[in-house]
């Protein structure tokens, strides 16, 4: 096992307790309600399909893990409550007190012991289970049993806990003893290996590795696809390429530092840089900007190094909005798909002859978000407030999805930002009407609309394996949501990082759990979760 995989492993770890005791009851959701073309099969899965065991058997064990710790967790809120309320009690019988401190060693005893076992054994079933099951055909969504948000559950976990409690004493007051005694028990040592935890132990957090300051807003950045670089182009027409650091070390107290540059183009382009891109296998980078033109440039990762003169792609007549690659593989070159404002049609130019050779029309307003897989479909996002799905096989648009708005009087928002899981299957948005859309594209249907941000959504993008959705917008925040549990109820979201202004740009790391941010405040921080 690599420094990386052991790194993920403890990260990973530490972003199941990022979700701890997530409040989601007072978030607004427009589900099944509110969208009556929402199907949900007995399963609660998306998709048909059998699911593989290994990864039934890490629900199980997952269910298992999150039950004992939340009855651990009940039985310590229960009798702190106990314990104040009783004060006054302190005269009770001697063998009562002697009875029930055993007792209630016990009990916790047991209790850490069956919770230490089950995350345990949760930790590696997960890591040995197939990734993600809706991302991968003939397999099903990931059990909606694997993350529980109803209250009614939590509230019965809460009856049980207490009612297991309670069945140990003899009478009212053996019972409160027992509380009030299980809450006084010395803490068993721990090895040096294992830090001690408390209940009152604050939420991980990411924190900001590094921070690169500009003289403007900071509009794009976008990682290589081997993880060890990054680039980062704002309206100061300034291009640069950064080396990632290694985050082995990092700790909680981190102190953030200005990242190495590696390479510096001033005046890149006449305008700001609106959007950039590298290819899938990184031998090309392309930007985009209001001056009209992108620049196509072949890049060079052992030397850190551009080929001159870039090449100018000038068939846009109006602001460059988004850019990506696709990988052609029947003839083994990279195909470049852009799009913005001016005529809002979407071009596509072969990387090899610098010639776009197709123009798709369609949407009625400026396209403001790309993105691609399987090496011919890719979706954009309009201010006409419609998602296209092209395939340039067909050579045109194969499906048009409108999304509701989160205000029942709104006809829909601009779409400012769109992302596709690897596999294909799923579809998220976001819009200026600071609302998220998640979409079933195979089965053609919305699953829900939410509401992450308060003000206009910019960024969205899931994480490596999809398991979480990265989100920024202009109320300068940028939000993780989890999206293991059953994706029609309300997903548990976290605020993980925050700017002094708009964020503009959200991107997560090819294969670590760490991701870069822009924003209006002239900054593009990294920000990463520490594994201890």
């Amino acid at each position: 096992m690599t420094d990386s995989d052991e790194l993920n492993k403890q990260v990973m770890d530490r972003l199941e307790d990022l979700f701890r005791d997530v409040k989601i009851s007072n978030m607004e959701t427009h589900i099944r309600e509110q969208h009556p073309n929402i199907r949900r099969t007995p399963e609660r899965e998306i998709h048909d399909g059998s699911c593989p065991q290994s990864r039934k058997n890490s629900v199980d064990v997952r269910r298992t893990s999150q039950d004992v710790r939340r009855t651990s967790q009940d039985v310590r809120r229960a009798s702190q409550d106990v314990r104040r309320a009783s004060q006054d009690v302190r005269h009770g019988p001697h063998e009562i007190r002697r009875a029930s401190l055993n007792t209630g060693r016990i009990s916790t005893a047991a209790i850490h012991n069956s919770s230490a076992a089950a995350r345990k054994g949760s930790f590696g079933a997960r890591r040995d289970s197939t990734p993600v099951s809706l991302r991968e055909p003939g397999s099903s969504r990931r059990d909606s049993a694997v993350r529980r948000c109803s209250l009614d559950s939590l509230e019965s976990g809460r009856r049980d806990s207490l009612a297991s409690v309670g069945s140990g004493g003899s009478g009212g007051s053996g019972h409160l003893a027992d509380l009030i005694e299980e809450n006084e028990e010395e803490p068993e040592p721990l090895s040096p290996a294992q830090p001690a935890r408390s209940s009152s132990v604050e939420r991980p957090r990411f924190v900001p590795v590094t921070s690169l300051e500009d003289v403007q807003a900071v509009r794009c950045a976008e990682f290589h696809p081997f993880g060890k670089l990054y680039a980062v182009g704002s309206n100061s027409k300034t291009l640069r390429i950064c080396a990632y650091p290694k985050l082995v070390d990092l700790r909680d107290d981190q102190v953030t530092y200005q990242p190495t540059v590696l390479l510096k183009r001033t005046k890149h382009h006449k305008g700001s840089i609106y959007c950039m891109a590298w290819s899938p296998v990184g031998d090309l980078i392309a930007t985009g900007s209001n001056d009209k033109t992108i620049k196509l440039m072949r890049f060079d990762a052992d030397s850190c190094s551009v080929e001159d003169p870039a090449l100018e792609l000038t068939m846009h007549n109006g602001t460059v909005r988004d850019v990506c690659f696709i990988e052609d593989m029947s003839n083994k070159s990279s195909l470049l798909v852009s799009g913005g404002a001016g005529d809002c049609q979407i071009y596509v130019t072969d990387c090899a002859t610098g010639t776009p050779f197709q123009a798709l029309s369609g949407h009625t307003g400026p396209v403001l978000g790309l993105s691609t897989w399987g090496g011919a479909m890719f979706v954009s996002g309009s201010q006409d407030r419609t998602v296209r799905v092209w395939d340039l096989r067909s050579r045109g648009c194969v499906s048009r999805l409108q999304p509701p708005s989160v205000h029942a009087a709104s006809r829909g928002s601009a779409v400012a930002a769109v992302a596709v899981d690897p596999s294909g299957r799923m579809l998220v948005s976001g819009h200026e009407d600071s609302s998220c859309g998640l979409f079933d594209l195979r089965g053609e249907r919305t699953i829900q609309t939410f509401r992450p941000h308060d003000g206009a959504v910019r960024s969205v993008r899931f994480s490596p394996h999809a398991f979480y959705l990265l989100t920024g917008g202009h109320d300068n925040r940028l939000v993780l949501s989890d999206l293991q549990g059953d994706l029609t109820m309300p997903l548990p979201s976290v605020a993980v990082a925050q700017h002094q202004d708009k964020v503009i740009t959200g991107r997560w790391h090819p294969y670590e759990f760490s991701f870069l941010s822009a924003g209006a405040d002239k900054t593009c921080t990294l920000w990463a979760l520490p594994p201890f």
